[in-house]
């Protein structure tokens, strides 16, 4: 079956302004951000994309358009079971701030229990997107053959339940796994199961310097974090 190249978005004015976006309209990527986005055709030079994905929202559309002048060939999709989860009354929030809330330590630990208020569950959130893949995945195998690869630009927490799923690890371990702004996460998917090639490749290790302020709570950033600094 195809194989599928999961986009991060590049950094986002809210991933630098510690806010959790969810669905706000106009948020848009950052200086950085339009520079990893600048970067993404050199980075999948020579890989024949049969299609580009795309959730609805602004972040995805802008991190895909670079790679959609360099191949004006290449169809967008939009897909709205990729869309970012919705996170309901927590959206436009600190994070600093949600970090107090009681549900956070459920969000963390047993994400499958976890209901944003006036928003959907993450439970719901992964169901939607992975039946979204199967379908893609069908689609592009009966337009373009088993080989084809194609290009879907999501969110992080949307990429980081796709990865539990092909893993088959049960969504309260999705914490464990972190994709970086405008990472490349790579599934191949076959008839009898998944393989993961690639798991947040951002062709750097700037992410693995030590920060300024270490995190060592162990805690995951709810919506995927801003990245390297």
């Amino acid at each position: 079956m195809a194989t599928l190249i999961l986009v991060r978005h590049g950094r986002s004015t809210a991933n630098t302004s510690g806010l959790l976006a969810g669905r706000t309209p106009g948020v848009a990527l950052d200086e950085r951000g339009a520079a990893q986005a600048a970067a993404l055709p050199s980075r999948l030079a020579g890989i024949p994309l049969a299609a580009a994905v795309s959730s609805p929202l602004q972040r995805c559309r802008e991190t895909l358009q670079p790679l959609l002048d360099a191949r004006p060939d290449l169809p967008l999709h939009v897909e709205d079971r990729v869309n970012e989860c919705d996170y309901g009354d927590w959206s436009g929030r600190k994070l600093s701030e949600l970090n107090d809330e009681p549900l956070m330590e459920v969000v963390q630990a047993h994400a499958s229990a976890a209901v944003f208020p006036g928003g959907e569950s993450m439970r719901a959130m992964q169901a939607r997107a992975v039946e979204a893949v199967r379908d893609w995945n069908a689609r592009v195998d009966a337009e373009h053959g088993e080989d084809a690869v194609y290009a879907l630009c999501s969110h992080g927490d949307i990429i980081k339940s796709l990865v539990a799923d092909a893993l088959g690890l049960h969504l309260d371990l999705f914490q464990r796994v972190h994709v970086d702004p405008c990472s490349l996460t790579v599934i191949r998917y076959t008839r009898l199961r998944p393989f993961l090639v690639r798991l947040g490749d951002t062709g750097d290790l700037a992410a693995l310097a030590p920060r300024e302020t270490p995190d060592g709570s162990g805690t995951a950033e709810v919506g995927g974090g801003a990245g390297a600094p």
